[in-house]
């Protein structure tokens, strides 16, 4: 697997008065956490990719490839997977895309375990690791995460888990290690356990966007900031509501239309103007989800939003290269502070 050097993170502020960007911006560079691990500074989220639960309607596997090379050829490096995604589809997919297809570089690869109840041990962290790196044909992951916290018959066991996390990396299965969906007080303890063990935690990898502030309510942005652990952001642009794309006479289709209720387009409307309005003022050359996604940059997080087709990832690329102004940050902020937030998932509160 590719090595990237380290780079420094440009700060919001070093980028607030660039109003334009080129059609081809540069893809800034973020270290996860104090792992020295360099990835892209918006990744791809692979949930869509291998999709058998048809809740991801319209994805295919032709279109996942397009994404892929189009995401390696443009600089958006940092892939993001789990065992879980397509049932081990996805990382078959990504491993098979990776042997198949010619790109400019080659992924930096963050895949997850999932704590199932009969899963207990620290072996068995180790294990699904190797399962995952034959899916993938890699014989290394720059990160490997616990997906969500042990609940019910391994609510017990997540001492256990980070002890398999602190096994693959010193078996060198990986280059860092992270969690996903932690609350403030299991980041403080796994960022503690790690420090104990010589070495740290990378990421905690939680929903965040516009819609939903949680992260910054709940304490986990401050224990992440704490103990120096980076906060990777999915659902950036809230599975496509902050896009402006969809409404009422056009909403999408599937599983996920429960969630694109004509209350919810009401509810939001205001903060869709609100992102077309920045947009129109700075000229049209970002779009409504650039502007989301590079509002989570500007609070420190390292969004991971899901691309579909090569399409996406272009506009995707788009919030790269440049920062919101201070006063565009704070107006968001106050206006979506305002509208009802999404419903975020239950084991965060776990």
């Amino acid at each position: 697997m590719k090595t990237i050097g380290r780079t420094t993170r440009m700060p919001c502020a070093a980028q607030a008065s660039q109003q334009g960007r080129s059609t081809a911006p540069m893809v800034g560079r973020r270290t996860l956490g104090k792992s020295g691990l360099e990835v892209s500074e918006v990744g791809i989220g692979a949930w869509s990719w291998g999709d058998r639960s048809n809740y991801w309607v319209g994805w295919t596997k032709e279109g996942s490839k397009e994404a892929y090379e189009k995401a390696m050829n443009l600089g958006l490096d940092f892939l993001d997977t789990a065992e879980v995604y397509g049932f081990g589809q996805s990382e078959e997919y990504i491993g098979e895309f990776m042997n198949t297809c010619p790109t400019e570089r080659n992924p930096v690869l963050a895949t997850k375990f999932a704590p199932l109840p009969w899963r207990q041990t620290s072996g068995s962290v180790v294990g699904a690791l190797e399962k995952s790196l034959a899916r993938l044909g890699v014989d290394k992951v720059g990160l490997y995460m616990q997906h969500w916290p042990g609940f019910f018959l391994n609510a017990f066991s997540n001492e256990a888990t980070l002890e398999g996390l602190l096994q693959c990396y010193e078996k060198e299965l990986c280059s860092a290690v992270g969690v996903s969906n932690f609350n403030a007080e299991r980041v403080r303890n796994a960022g503690r356990f790690f420090e104990r063990n010589g070495t740290c935690l990378a990421s905690n990898q939680v929903q965040y966007s516009l819609l939903y502030r949680e992260p910054e309510n709940n304490g986990v942005l401050e224990a992440c900031n704490e103990y120096g652990v980076q906060l990777v952001a999915y659902s950036p642009i809230a599975q496509g509501l902050l896009s402006g794309k969809y409404s009422a006479a056009n909403p999408p289709s599937g599983p996920r239309r429960a969630y694109f209720t004509d209350s919810r387009f009401s509810q939001v409307a205001v903060l869709i103007d609100l992102l077309k309005k920045i947009a129109e003022e700075r000229n049209g050359e970002v779009t409504p989800s650039q502007i989301a996604i590079n509002w989570t940059m500007c609070k420190g997080a390292l969004p991971i939003p899901g691309a579909k087709n090569a399409a996406q990832v272009e506009d995707l690329v788009g919030s790269c290269g440049w920062r919101l102004s201070d006063a565009e940050v704070a107006e968001l902020d106050a206006v979506s502070g305002k509208v009802p937030q999404s419903t975020g998932a239950p084991f965060e509160k776990w």
